[in-house]
């Protein structure tokens, strides 16, 4: 259901999250274990969406442009790809196509619970939850073999 380009680029946000300061692609990749080239594209999409801001020069890289708070897990995969929801049935139906067949009634019910839920949630709430479990990125200070522990 989470595309991998969504799953990417919300590995890139939390990593910026808890990271704060400029980051290159290089470093947001390498503690992601994101395809560099794939991930400069997710940047690019994130920056015109707004999400995180480019910063040039020596001391430049990306940023985030609110607080991990105010960035909900919907918002960030959205930059990248959003949830599709179902609008109608594929099949014609003779009696009424302006309403969606039980099938397609279920299918778009479960989109709808799962933008909402992922609308509820924000990146520092990931944060939160990550103190415990395997992390979805590799923090500067930690090689990868400690991440696995």
């Amino acid at each position: 259901m989470v595309s991998q380009t969504a799953e990417y680029a919300l590995r890139a946000v939390v990593y910026l999250a808890m990271n704060p300061g400029p980051r290159t692609t290089e470093e947001i990749a390498a503690s992601t274990k994101v395809p560099p080239a794939y991930l400069s594209k997710i940047m690019s999409a994130m920056t015109r969406a707004g999400l995180v801001a480019s910063r040039r020069g020596v001391r430049g890289g990306f940023v985030l442009t609110k607080e991990p708070q105010d960035i909900t897990i919907l918002s960030a995969m959205s930059t990248v790809e959003p949830i599709y929801r179902v609008k109608s049935c594929p099949i014609p139906h003779a009696d009424d196509n302006a309403h969606l067949c039980p099938l397609h009634q279920k299918l778009d019910a479960a989109f709808a619970n799962a933008e909402r839920v992922l609308a509820q949630a924000s990146i520092s709430d990931i944060i939160e939850q990550q103190q415990n479990n395997t992390p979805l990125c590799i923090l500067p200070s930690q090689s990868f073999a400690e991440s696995r522990v």
